[in-house]
């Protein structure tokens, strides 16, 4: 795929996603405080992304070593726990291998931001189909809104001057999962992508019975009229893309797996960089093991 089909490619995608604030608007900061931990430096954040409302945040730095520093945007998970959103980044989760992603990221060298989403963390206080039903009445998509936030997220991350903005990654579990990947596919200013547990084929979810499976923010009016998985996915090549997923997942049917794999080893391999796409199985269901986090570190280590 040529980059000027790519780019309508992109835009195409972006029109499904709802009205969305202006994604030139200006954008502005508050510091509410930082702390320094053992092992790296927290700073807490309100970012104005969207014009609507606040968005909270962590940045993570490193406590020595160079700067500016490649950067991870991590995106939160779901599992039904609003309340965790961006202290995920901090703490994990029951299904995410120790230590958590901060300190594991921050120890070798990266930085990281992490957003509160839509009815998540700080934001709670509206549940998720709230939420929903009000953005779809005013003509607007509830994952379109999320994935506006992570874009101007980015606008954030990239802008900072301890920031390398030409060594900046996607990393994410379940719905951070997929959100890296759709980010990644909008923007090319995330040079890595590295998804965890939902590379889902949307064609094998509805086959294998599993839409109840995903929260109702996860679903784009006409989307499967325009785009597969795929599609989306081939839009991050020929940058690296690493996809872990457990085999006995219902959230990612190995069918869909298996469709994926095949149609994105084609486009990598049309496109010169064959081995900067992986998508690795485990024997595991909707969880990260400590092969998949190693997994995850060295990839980033060597293409960041």
């Amino acid at each position: 795929m040529k980059n000027s089909e790519k780019e309508n490619t992109r835009k195409e995608l972006l029109n499904l996603l709802g009205e969305l604030p202006d994604l030139n608007r200006s954008i502005s900061h508050e510091l509410i405080g930082v702390e320094e931990r053992e092992k790296y430096r927290l700073e807490s954040l309100v970012l104005d992304l969207n014009g609507i409302e606040p968005v909270p945040a962590y940045f993570l730095s490193p406590l020595n070593g160079p700067s500016p520093r490649p950067a991870i945007l991590y995106t939160h998970s779901h599992g039904h726990e609003y309340h965790i959103g961006k202290n995920e980044l901090l703490h994990g989760r029951s299904y995410m291998y120790s230590p958590s992603y901060a300190e594991a990221l921050t120890e070798r060298g990266y930085s990281v931001l992490c957003i509160d989403h839509w009815g998540f963390g700080e934001r709670m206080g509206r549940t998720e189909t709230e939420i929903f039903k009000e953005m779809l009445w005013n003509g607007r998509v509830m994952w379109g809104m999320m994935v506006y936030d992570s874009l101007r997220s980015l606008d954030y991350l990239s802008g900072r001057t301890d920031v390398d903005n030409e060594r900046i990654g996607a990393l994410g579990m379940s719905m951070g999962s997929t959100m890296s990947w759709w980010i990644a596919a909008l923007d090319t200013r995330l040079k890595v992508c590295v998804d965890l547990c939902c590379l889902t084929d949307f064609l094998a979810l509805i086959e294998s019975r599993g839409l109840d499976g995903h929260g109702i923010y996860y679903y784009v009016p006409g989307l499967l009229r325009y785009f597969t998985s795929a599609r989306i996915n081939s839009l991050i090549a020929p940058r690296p893309h690493l996809s872990l997923n457990g085999v006995y997942d219902p959230l990612t049917p190995v069918a869909g797996l298996d469709r994926i794999e095949k149609e994105l080893h084609d486009v990598y391999h049309e496109e010169g960089a064959p081995d900067a796409w992986q998508l690795l199985r485990y024997p595991t269901a909707h969880f990260e093991t400590a092969a998949m986090r190693n997994k995850v570190l060295s990839f980033l280590d060597k293409w960041l």
